[in-house]
């Protein structure tokens, strides 16, 4: 079997309030056309999210192929979906993807070997708690085309309260995202015919995260060549959840947090003006919660 290595990082954005100089090397590592995708955000939390995973995808590959931040060039497929301009570099194929919601933000990696190229990973994360403004039960109620029958069963389990439906919806969620994020197909696909089966043998707790027992049915057919992790992260205030097609990890992980500075590289272009310009501008943007 081939020898499959996933990497698991997580960045808490309330450890970080950026300085001009620390944005500015943030920014400098970054290819233009995705800088100014990231001053379209009207918000600096999303603003800083989106620049956070840019740059832990930028250090992910650079820590697996050995190329300095500035030679690692990303491009988009049709869908938008960042990928590595490998050109002719000879090393391990690698497949990631990178989420965030609110003050979090993810990446699980995986790479493999030459021989067994056709492998891939996606990831989601969400915060468990429902903020939509409806009662719980009209929100299901909405969203009850998006989840199997079988699904729902776990989710309204009658000995669930509001704060285990929630969590049971969120875990759910996370795992669907995660599976059409890696297709690429994001969800446009028919959620319902999309069934996952959550280990019922332990409850998804900080102490056993990860869970790996989750298995897959689409329209009603086993996915077998599929594997899952469930996370719980930052006390339990998040769930993550890690589809791999066509690997299984070596190891079962739990996410590593990294700091800024680990992320930061110093390149001469964060002193040009034209960056330090951009970060002025990014740091008047508004806070969500100010």
């Amino acid at each position: 079997m081939s020898k499959h290595i996933c990497t698991r990082w997580a960045f808490d954005l309330g450890s970080w309030k950026p300085t001009l100089p620390q944005l500015s090397q943030a920014v400098a590592s970054i290819q233009p056309e995705e800088r100014v995708r990231l001053m379209k955000f009207h918000f600096i939390d999303d603003f800083l999210s989106s620049l956070i995973g840019r740059l832990l995808m930028r250090k992910y590959v650079s820590t697996c192929s050995g190329l300095p931040y500035h030679q690692v060039q990303f491009a988009r497929d049709v869908r938008g979906k960042p990928y590595w301009v490998r050109d002719d570099f000879d090393g391990p194929p690698l497949s990631f993807n990178v989420s965030h919601q609110e003050g979090l933000v993810v990446l699980a990696g995986v790479t493999g070997e030459a021989s067994d190229p056709d492998f891939g990973i996606g990831t989601d994360v969400m915060k468990i708690e429902y903020s939509g403004g409806k009662a719980l039960s009209e929100f299901f109620r909405l969203m009850k085309r998006k989840f199997s029958a079988q699904e729902w069963s776990y989710i309204g389990r009658p000995q669930h309260d509001e704060r285990q439906q929630v969590k049971a919806f969120m875990r759910h969620w996370c795992l669907k995202e995660a599976y059409v994020k890696e297709l690429g197909v994001g969800i446009t696909v028919d959620l319902e015919k999309i069934s996952f089966s959550v280990d019922t043998s332990h409850q998804l707790t900080s102490e056993v995260s990860p869970l790996t027992g989750c298995s897959l049915r689409c329209h009603d057919q086993p996915m077998e060549n599929w594997h899952f992790e469930e996370h719980l992260l930052q006390e339990e205030k998040y769930c993550a959840a890690i589809a791999f097609r066509n690997c299984l990890p070596q190891t079962r992980g739990r996410f590593q947090f990294l700091g800024v500075e680990q992320l930061l590289v110093k390149s001469p272009e964060s002193e040009q003006d034209d960056v330090i310009s951009y970060c002025q501008k990014a740091l008047l943007k508004p806070y969500k919660r100010s």
